[in-house]
């Protein structure tokens, strides 16, 4: 069953908030965060991107770096956004991993 849309709302805003908090903690000569409500951008110092967008339709984030395209969903039994092709990628560890390749920095989620 597809999770509502008010609930998808909430957990893309609360991964949004999250990854911006990363951000927060790099200098912003080293990564840029700009966040427009369905896309969030960061940008390295390269001018490479790790892009973070909502997919409404399928209640799904589509994260676009290092030349992939990778969709999660969200899996209610472990409470994670996990990569729907099985992979075992999850989207917080995938970003920060994308994110300190084009940064040189590493990426860390305040706790």
């Amino acid at each position: 069953m597809m999770m509502d849309e008010s609930l998808y709302n909430q957990r893309v805003a609360a991964v949004f908030k999250r990854m911006l908090a990363a951000a927060d903690q790099l200098d912003p000569d080293v990564l840029e965060a700009d966040s427009t409500g369905d896309m969030l951008t960061l940008t390295a110092r390269s001018r490479e991107k790790c892009i973070v967008n909502t997919q409404r339709a399928v209640r799904q984030i589509w994260v676009a770096g290092k030349s992939q395209g990778i969709h999660f969903s969200y899996d209610e039994a472990s409470g994670t956004w996990k990569d729907d092709k099985g992979k075992g990628l999850e989207l917080f560890s995938f970003v920060a991993d994308v994110v300190s390749e084009l940064s040189g920095e590493p990426f860390t989620y305040p706790s």
